[in-house]
């Protein structure tokens, strides 16, 4: 039994997603909804059988779809996920699947409260050799994961390659939230540890007269006392361009992994994504499925995610004001409640 979803949104991550989906059999895409018609009707002539609209509204809570994928921009994040458990809809959404902590606990209430499920897209959880390293740790190879570095290089961001909202704080979170979610959550998941107290520099290196630094370097100590270095850049030689390395210490052992070490010819014709990321999203939402029928207990949990956005939004505060930032700092972290392991548990 295939699963009818409608889809909002109709940027260059929806597409992605349309093209992801228009390869598992169980996903019938029935709406892309989004406010430009042209655009909402190119994106879904990728996926048979499915109609666009400009009427958001009424593509969520067709009764026809049981569940929607919230791709827009990340302020139409929250209100659209709302609407979607409101209307009794599975929800999976974007990556941050917020701007605030209490923003999220509304679409966590909105879904998980009415006993529906909410997956957040994390990929970078469903990349071979994230998930290989993940899996690696969890069997104790390498004792207690105490040290993790993430380095993700890539190419290259200028001033017209990001489009205006995401180079506004007010509407992406900066972009330690916008992209930072992504691997401050690989090092919340590998260290299995919250973020406690995070500090962050930023760099303009390719891009000097863009509004927002290019390159970030954030150092995170978990609840647990575990450390996590974490650079992220966009400042490669050209636009494709890739270097991803990831090192995981424990007490009793070391994991690592780096696009360097993979097989494969690149050249300024063929930028071919490196064999360890390929297939995350299809995985994902293939995931997702599986997720809402009860088949799988999700990879990505709302509590694993609350607390990656919370050291993501702290990165940010360290940003603007140049100083380390602890997440109890952060509008509706709870002092109270459990942290480390036990948050993640």
């Amino acid at each position: 039994m295939t699963l009818p979803v409608a889809v909002v949104g109709t940027g260059a991550f929806a597409r992605e997603h349309l093209l992801a989906m228009a390869g598992i059999p169980e996903l019938e895409v029935r709406w892309v909804a989004g406010r430009e018609l042209d655009r909402a009707e190119e994106l879904a002539r990728l996926v048979p059988g499915a109609r666009a609209t400009t009427d958001i509204a009424a593509a969520v809570a067709d009764p026809a779809v049981e569940a929607v994928d919230v791709v827009n921009a990340t302020p139409g994040h929250g209100p659209w996920t709302v609407a979607a458990g409101d209307a009794g809809k599975h929800v999976h959404v974007d990556k941050p699947a917020a701007l605030s902590l209490p923003e999220l606990d509304a679409m966590v209430a909105a879904t998980e409260g009415r006993g529906l499920t909410l997956m957040v897209g994390q990929t970078v959880r469903f990349q071979p050799s994230v998930r290989a390293l993940a899996e690696a740790a969890r069997a104790g190879r390498i004792g207690e994961p105490r040290l993790a570095h993430l380095t993700w290089y890539t190419g290259h961001a200028w001033p017209g390659g990001w489009r205006s909202w995401q180079l506004d704080p007010a509407l992406s979170g900066g972009h330690p939230v916008h992209n930072g979610t992504h691997i401050m959550d690989a090092a919340t998941w590998l260290l299995g540890s919250a973020p406690q107290e995070v500090f962050t520099r930023g760099f303009r290196t390719f891009s000097p007269d863009m509004d927002s630094p290019d390159s970030f370097h954030v150092q995170v100590r978990t609840a647990d006392g575990s450390l996590a270095t974490l650079e992220l850049c966009y400042a490669l030689r050209q636009r494709g361009d890739m270097l991803r390395r990831v090192v995981l210490v424990g007490t009793e052992g070391t994991l690592r992994h780096s696009t360097e070490d993979e097989p494969g010819l690149v050249s300024d014709a063929a930028r071919p994504a490196p064999v360890s990321l390929d297939g995350a999203l299809r995985a994902q939402l293939t995931h997702w499925v599986d997720v809402v029928r009860g088949r799988t207990q999700p990879v990505v949990r709302t509590a694993e995610v609350r607390v990656a956005l919370a050291g993501a939004l702290a990165a940010q505060r360290s940003l603007v004001t140049g100083r380390r930032v602890h997440v109890d700092e952060i509008a509706g972290h709870d002092r109270s409640g459990v942290a480390g392991k036990e948050a993640l548990a």
